[in-house]
């Protein structure tokens, strides 16, 4: 008898990548439009560009480098350096650099860098012909690295805004955080507060972080007792800890965090006090990170446009690589305060 051998199964065609002309479909553009975008012409509408990004992204669209590098265009490619891809701000940060470069043509790496890395040693890792480089220097370990490239490297970053007095800063791009945490610090006040504690991240650019000045200066400005803050770290642990202390003293009713996971740690540790949100105690965040509507209460916080940031990173990379090319650099959105539940009036005296 006969074997019969085995048929195999016939392999399911692979999915066709998406194409530009699908990419003009979806948007509701033209593929002039889109090819425009990817190129960094000028002659698109913001809301335009938005929609054709905000596509590229959705169908994981890839223009053709092989084609472009045929046509006589380089193949370009481009390193972010960041110390840290689990934090809101620089995770949302690289997304935004990620979906501008991948529009344009580029090739993305990204270099994590350890903290206790020498930032030279990081530096002549990518001492490469024809390597350029974003940092997100949101902390020690990426302002030492951004000191120590060499400056043959082609190079942008997105730091802490500056001291007023920073000179060097035609390459770097940053949001206002001390504008930011001021307004934070009016809101709270014009709810009958008499003052603000703070729980404060790490400064990254100076003995002071620019959120902690904010508030410092908006409390002086106001003539209200200005508290000693608290340091803090990134996560809600430290911001736990940092309130427990804090929260035994009855006459504490406001306090502003460095950032969301901070908050997160207060309004845990306010809870175990038996202090009420906003009853008892109002509790302002920072970053609008995606938990901060979810938690209970809804979080008050700034909302901060890190992906329009990283966009415009690379947008002012593109430009130091072509200064002939494309003069428009993406802009980013302002903060903005965003009240929810965990803030209110400041409560009765007891």
């Amino acid at each position: 008898m006969g074997v019969i051998g085995h048929i195999p199964e016939r392999e399911a065609p692979r999915p066709r990548s998406a194409s530009i002309w699908d990419v003009a479909r979806v948007a509701g553009v033209s593929q002039q439009t889109v090819s425009r975008v990817i190129n960094g012409k000028d002659r698109v509408s913001e809301s335009t560009r938005a929609k054709v990004l905000q596509v590229i992204d959705e169908l994981d669209f890839r223009p053709n480098r092989l084609a472009q590098a045929l046509a006589g265009g380089p193949i370009r490619s481009v390193t972010v350096l960041t110390s840290d891809t689990a934090l809101y701000g620089a995770a949302a940060t690289l997304r935004g650099m990620e979906q501008a470069a991948r529009a344009a043509g580029f090739s993305v790496g990204i270099s994590v860098l350890e903290r206790s890395l020498d930032a030279a040693e990081a530096a002549v890792r990518l001492n490469r012909s024809g390597q350029a480089v974003m940092v997100i220097a949101f902390d020690e370990a990426g302002v030492r690295t951004l000191g120590a490239l060499p400056p043959e490297i082609p190079m942008t970053a997105t730091i802490e805004r500056p001291p007023d007095d920073h000179a060097d800063a035609a390459w770097q791009v940053w949001l206002d955080d001390r504008a930011a945490a001021a307004h934070a610090t009016r809101y709270l006040l014009s709810l009958g507060h008499s003052t603000v504690h703070y729980v404060a991240i790490p400064s990254s650019t100076s003995p002071t972080a620019q959120r902690t000045l904010g508030w410092r200066e908006t409390l002086t400005d106001a003539g209200r007792p200005v508290p000693e803050p608290l340091q803090g770290g990134w996560s809600p642990r430290s911001g736990y800890l940092a309130a427990r202390s804090l929260l035994a003293d009855p006459t504490v009713t406001a306090i502003l965090c460095g950032n969301d996971d901070l908050a997160l740690g207060v309004m845990r540790a306010a809870r175990e006090a038996g202090r009420r949100i906003p009853g008892d105690l109002s509790v302002v965040g920072f970053d609008d990170s995606p938990q901060s509507a979810y938690l209970n209460p809804s979080l008050t916080t700034v909302r901060l446009d890190f992906e329009g940031l990283g966009r415009a990173c690379f947008g002012l990379l593109r430009r130091r690589l072509d200064p002939d090319g494309p003069a428009a650099v993406p802009v980013w959105s302002e903060p903005e305060l965003i009240v929810r539940e965990s803030s209110g009036p400041r409560p009765p005296a007891r």
